[in-house]
């Protein structure tokens, strides 16, 4: 057991509660806004599709607090990688933290390869004679382009990530600003028969796919947790960031939303041939504004869009290298470039699964993609933090909690019951695709390699536990002086 704070790795605690938030934000607010208005009204039936916006804020909300009551138990970087050890490693050692990194390795390129789908869909838009190769071919050439891009070391990361940010949400408040300049309440509040009918299955049906999406709009709002290391007085600040992030984006979505449908006859929407049904935000300029302006918004979430894949694997590649730096995880993935000093086999790694993914969603649907990614998500992370929480409250009664869950455990039977209810409906919203099995067979091979790398580590099974409660005795992190 160790006694000594638990390492930073170098990191400054430089990061107030506005980055925190504007942080989290911008890593919810990325693409998905704009390519899964139509894929919400699809799974609803009508304008009722905002219901699904709320659950999703709902649920980030309910798992939110989650985050912050660990997160800011445990401000270290890792994020899940360090809950997840503490918590499971009195049972069953490094298994759970490796099983994440194991999950991670597909999720997050899984989501990144949305990212891929939306630029396609939107420069579809723009090019409105693309085949499905050649939109095909673009989509793996912007892989290959971003991963080039890393590969070289980019100077000025957080610089080019701010320009980025600014872009999508100029986007964003444009297509806002143009639907409410020509809103329709006929058109946004005029829902079709039986749409609130709770008793029908098809409601049930249609919210939990609803639901699905809707959480997946919002994934992000847990950046700062990976961040803590770096988080001035986490205690408070991490917490505050999560919440009020949280609550931004939704004002955001619901906005979004609502004006996209008072401009969009939502049956529109649903129409395959219709360009409201692949670049709903396109049209809604088109419709208000013009051509012109519709295509300068269209070229802004393009921007965005190439954004939130050049940041999504920039983070993502380091999610295994910090896990096999601390012998979590398979070594090679510990090793950096010789120059530029990044993790080369974890971008490499992460970028072959995004393009993998990417040609899943143009060869199946947008819909089975996001399937796929939340159920492989569900089961290691997310169930397995709600019962961290806890495991934890009862192994580490005394860990120091500047943070505890308002209405503990009410949030966490919440967050329980709805990260269920996409698990279980998942095959039903994607018949056919079987999301649910090829998550099991994921988790299933994660099992192997997990007796592989333990047999090779010689630690449990093969060898003896390492309980390392350090977070337990470490001193509180130093509060930045007021005004620093």
């Amino acid at each position: 057991m160790s006694g000594t704070p638990p390492p930073t790795g170098g990191f400054v605690r430089r990061v107030g509660l506005f980055q925190a938030t504007a942080i989290n934000m911008s890593q919810m607010c990325g693409i998905g806004p704009f390519v899964t208005i139509p894929l919400m009204v699809a799974a609803f039936g009508g304008p009722q599709a905002v219901i699904g916006f709320v659950a999703g804020a709902l649920l980030a909300l309910a798992d939110g607090l989650i985050w912050a009551e660990l997160g800011a138990a445990m401000p270290g970087s890792g994020g899940s990688y360090v809950y997840l050890r503490q918590a499971f490693q009195y049972r069953t050692g490094r298994l759970m933290p490796f099983l994440f990194v194991w999950t991670a390795m597909l999720f997050i390129p899984l989501i990144m390869s949305t990212g891929v789908v939306g630029f396609v869909q939107y420069l579809g838009y723009l090019a409105p004679g693309m085949g499905k190769t050649t939109g095909d071919l673009v989509g793996l050439g912007m892989v290959a382009l971003v991963v080039l891009l890393l590969w070289r070391g980019i100077e000025h990361i957080a610089r080019i990530t701010a320009v980025m940010w600014a872009v999508m949400i100029t986007s964003v408040l444009l297509v806002i600003v143009a639907a409410a300049t020509d809103f329709s309440a006929d058109l946004a509040f005029t829902y079709p028969a039986h749409a609130f009918e709770l008793s029908s299955g098809t409601f049930w049906v249609g919210f939990a796919a609803g639901l699905t999406i809707g959480i997946y709009d919002y994934l992000g709002y847990n950046t700062t947790a990976y961040m803590g290391a770096e988080i001035k007085d986490p205690g408070r600040v991490l917490p505050r960031s999560i919440i009020y992030s949280i609550l931004g984006i939704m004002a955001i979505y619901l906005l979004l939303q609502i004006g996209t449908l008072g401009v969009i006859d939502w049956h529109r929407m649903k129409d395959p041939g219709d360009i409201a049904s692949t670049s709903v935000a396109s049209a809604v300029m088109e419709e208000t504004w013009g051509k012109g302006a519709a295509d300068t918004v269209t070229v802004l979430i393009l921007i965005t869009a190439f954004a939130s894949v050049f940041t999504g694997l920039l983070g993502g590649s380091r999610v295994p290298y910090d896990a096999a730096r601390e012998r979590v995880f398979f070594r090679p993935y510990a090793k950096l470039h010789p120059k530029h000093r990044f993790p080369m086999l974890g971008l490499a790694t992460m970028g072959v699964i995004s393009a993998i993914g990417f040609l899943i969603g143009r060869h199946t649907d947008f819909a089975t993609l996001i399937q796929l990614l939340t159920t492989v998500m569900v089961i290691v992370q997310a169930l397995a933090q709600v019962v961290a929480l806890s495991v934890l409250r009862r192994r580490q009664p005394g860990l120091r909690r500047p943070y505890r869950m308002w209405l503990y455990p009410v949030p966490s039977f919440l967050a329980l019951a709805g990260w269920l209810t996409i698990y279980g409906y998942a095959d039903k919203n994607s018949p056919g695709r079987h999301p649910i099995e090829w998550s099991l067979a994921w988790l299933a091979l994660g099992l192997v390699a997990f007796a592989i790398w333990a047999r090779l580590e010689k630690v449990w099974p093969f060898g003896p536990k390492e309980i390392t409660e350090e977070y337990l005795t470490a001193p509180a992190p130093e509060t930045e002086p007021a005004g620093a």
